[in-house]
């Protein structure tokens, strides 16, 4: 019998029943009243994951071509911006924008690191002619959450920018309260969607700099996507995603109706589990080891581990997916994703095929203990957070 499939990766992650069921919906013409306030609908529940106030666009593409629209949008040719990086996620945004003629200071952090806000708001300091600040929320990569509300209040005075693109469901995210300009997500990890759809929720000074702005865009111009999307049939300019919207929409349903603050919690239980699983496998947690990192749990293997050899073994022989470390983590780092349609046996699950994988590798553990350390953290956190 081949074994259950298990995708435990940060992105894309698991579809609910619902959502799979909602591909097969006969497609519809996106330009009617009826699904106009199909349309109003999942922008009306974006704010609510946003917690935001501030416009909502949403575009079919992957999270990538909304971070470039973000640059495009908001910032002219030989502007000076702050990227803070600190894994992969940061580092592509900063040659996303040295692609658009940008100058480029960098305030960085050791991979697994997160970065010192402190560290932002002197460098901030520093440079006045800076125009917008960029953040990672949730680095993907190395498993770090970094701190926005903080990065919110180092770039009070400029425009900033943040990627929550795994963090968007999962991590405490406070749009308004913490007084960020524009947020780019997507749908296809915690919001528990297929790939190709992605969004920004933008605020008035954010669109104020948007109006001075003279980089080229085209598709993603925000004027554009405004203008039909608060149109009396709101609708997008070009012609969407129409299944992956229908997909998003039963999906954002499913997590207000669980109650966004039960949705976060389920996912600080999730990655205490995770954590505590690795710990008593005798691994070493890579990245944030702390109630912020509902999303990903990062692993630093020992020497002499294949990683990749050890992630084929766990999906051919148990059916469970894991990810290796992307870059300079090739070959040294495991990662775990615990977000979106996951629950605590599905966390159960991947440490235990993790276990038997490792110790197929002749890796010194009990085999039992990584689960067992998992379930007691479950039974013990499931009523206190």
């Amino acid at each position: 019998m081949l074994p259950k499939y298990r995708l435990m990766v940060p992105g894309p992650t698991p579809l609910p029943p619902a959502v799979t069921m909602a591909a097969v919906r006969p497609i519809e013409d996106e330009r009617t009243p009826e699904y106009a306030a199909v349309f109003r609908r999942i922008l009306d529940n974006l704010k609510k994951m946003f917690r935001t106030e501030n416009s909502v666009l949403v575009f079919t593409s992957s999270m990538t071509g909304a971070f470039e629209g973000a640059v495009q949008n908001l910032l002219s040719p030989g502007d000076h911006v702050l990227v803070a990086v600190n894994g992969v996620y940061g580092d592509r945004w900063a040659t996303l924008c040295r692609a658009f003629g940008l100058r480029v200071t960098e305030v960085g952090a050791a991979w697994g690191e997160a970065v010192d806000m402190r560290e932002v708001a002197r460098t901030l300091a520093e440079h006045g002619d800076i125009t917008a600040a960029i953040a990672v929320h949730c680095e993907t990569s190395t498993g770090v959450v970094n701190d926005i509300e903080a990065f919110g209040r180092a770039a009070a005075d400029v425009l900033s920018v943040v990627d929550t693109a795994s963090g968007l469901g999962a991590c405490e995210l406070r749009t308004d309260d913490w007084g960020i300009d524009v947020v780019v997500a997507g749908g296809q990890k915690a919001l528990m969607t297929p790939p190709g759809v992605a969004f920004a929720s933008i605020s008035e000074n954010a669109w104020r700099h948007h109006a001075k702005a003279t980089l080229p865009r085209f598709y993603f111009d925000w004027t554009q996507v405004r203008a039909t999307t608060e149109s009396a049939l709101a609708h997008t300019p070009w012609t969407p995603a129409i299944t992956l919207l229908s997909q998003l929409d039963v999906a954002l349903g499913q997590i207000l109706e669980e109650g966004l603050d039960n949705v976060l919690r389920r996912h600080v239980v999730l990655g205490r589990m995770a954590r505590a699983g690795v710990r008593a496998m005798g691994l070493e947690v890579y990245g944030t080891d702390d109630d912020r990192a509902g999303s990903v749990t990062a692993v630093r293997l020992p020497r002499g581990i294949d990683v990749e050899a050890l992630i084929r073994s766990a999906f051919v022989r148990h059916g469970v997916q894991f990810v290796g470390g992307p870059g300079a983590l090739a070959g040294h780092v495991l990662r775990i994703g615990h977000c979106g349609y996951v629950d605590a046996f599905d966390v159960l699950s991947a440490l235990g095929a993790l276990e038997l994988s490792l110790c197929d590798t002749g890796h010194d553990l009990v085999v039992g203990e990584g689960v067992a350390a998992a379930l007691r953290t479950f039974h013990t956190s499931a009523d206190a957070v």
